[in-house]
């Protein structure tokens, strides 16, 4: 009697110390976003070199998400967490140090392997927590991830409208994320059940059953990497606005989603999966058309915040649906789950390398088509997952 009282016992305190890290990562992330244009005119970069200075971004965290696949089982995912979240604030104000291209380059290689590592890892310990909450709370997490990027932004935005320069712009919000990496290491980052076997495998590859899922997953993940580190440099040059000004764009973004991440159970409850995908990558297609086709700050609130609402719920939907498509549902989310956040970190730099060739306005376009393939074919592939 003892024992089964003791494992419906839920990891309440492990829970609100892992959101803790979620909501520090996403501020974070969020306040890196509304400063991107700001280093990017002190600098002098193209949008073509700023595109490569994002790429050095992307290839930090891609080399560094399997060495984190191999660190949680030899640490613990909790330490491996705690520890990751330190790094990650040690690494987060190094950009506004840059001198020059070279430098930026490096400093957001170590940043991008930061954030890559940290992702993993915590991503990891929720779902450690998850079973054994015996109950789907994964969203409460993402909630928290899309809350600290707004609050984030938000900050940022704040902080450059007083006169705040670059660097503070950094610094200020990264004590409050140590106080929040810090706070919750002390709290409850700990290990929940016996650690798994470290395996040479950081990555695994999409089956043939996952591939559609992995595919949906890396679309729509590619487009809110975009939105994070474009948004404000599309609306500072199409407004010819300040920099506090453009940050609204992923400011209603990021609202929207934390809003709508915290009914996407609800949500899929009353009107189901494939509907959440079709209709959500509709949303998000009209979102995106407005901002393109008609620049102005009213139509980056309302542009921005419908695709905040449209992509929301979708990835949860497709993980849960990968899950079902193989023999245990870890197996399936970690494929799908790789290639999203490869979409993020590949759409960055993909659409600085199209600025350079085609202009801003036309680069982010393939962020349409991107949402419209979702739409088309999200619904049918995630209501034809069969169970393996």
């Amino acid at each position: 009697m003892t024992s089964l009282a003791a494992s419906l016992i839920k990891p309440r305190k492990e829970r609100a110390a892992t959101v803790g890290v979620f909501l520090a990562n996403g501020f974070g992330i969020g306040a890196w976003a509304v400063e991107i244009p700001r280093i990017k005119e002190s600098l002098s970069l193209s949008d073509t070199a700023l595109g490569l200075a994002l790429f050095a971004f992307a290839l930090g965290a891609i080399i560094a998400m399997p060495l984190a696949g191999q660190l949680a089982p030899r640490l613990g995912s909790g330490r491996a967490t705690a520890l990751l979240g330190a790094a990650f604030v040690v690494a987060l104000p190094l950009p506004a140090f840059a001198p020059n291209m070279a430098v930026l380059c490096i400093v957001l290689l170590l940043l991008g392997a930061a954030n890559g590592a940290l992702d993993v890892s915590m991503n990891g310990h929720a779902s450690s927590i998850e079973i054994q909450w015996r109950a789907p709370i994964m969203s409460s997490f993402h909630a928290a991830w899309s809350a600290g990027g707004l609050l984030g932004a938000a900050t940022g935005a704040m902080l450059q409208k007083n006169g705040i320069g670059v660097t503070n712009g950094l610094l200020l919000p990264d004590i409050f994320i140590g106080i929040l990496i810090i706070s919750a290491a002390a709290l409850a980052l700990r290990d929940l059940g016996p650690r798994a076997a470290a395996t040479s495998n950081g990555l695994a590859w999409p089956t043939a059953s996952v591939m559609k899922l992995a595919l949906l997953a890396f679309l729509c993940m590619l487009v809110e990497g975009a939105i994070a580190d474009w948004s404000a440099v599309y609306l500072r040059s199409a407004l010819n606005q300040e920099a506090s000004v453009a940050a609204i764009g992923y400011s209603a973004f990021a609202f929207s989603m934390a809003a709508c991440r915290i009914v996407g159970d609800v949500s899929v409850r009353r009107f189901g999966s494939s509907k959440v995908v079709a209709l959500g990558g509709l949303i998000a297609v009209a979102g995106l058309a407005l901002v393109l086709s008609l620049p102005t700050v009213l139509t980056a609130c309302v542009g921005f915040a419908m695709v905040g609402v449209g992509l929301a719920n979708i990835v949860p939907v497709i993980f849960s649906a990968a899950g079902r498509s193989t023999v245990t549902p870890a197996t399936g989310v970690s494929m799908a789950a790789t290639a999203g956040y490869a979409g993020f970190l590949v759409g960055p730099p993909l659409i600085g390398l199209g600025a350079g060739l085609l202009g801003l306005r036309l680069a982010l376009c393939v962020l349409v088509m991107a949402t419209l393939t979702v739409c088309l074919l999200g619904g049918k592939a995630v209501r034809s997952t069969r169970v393996a």
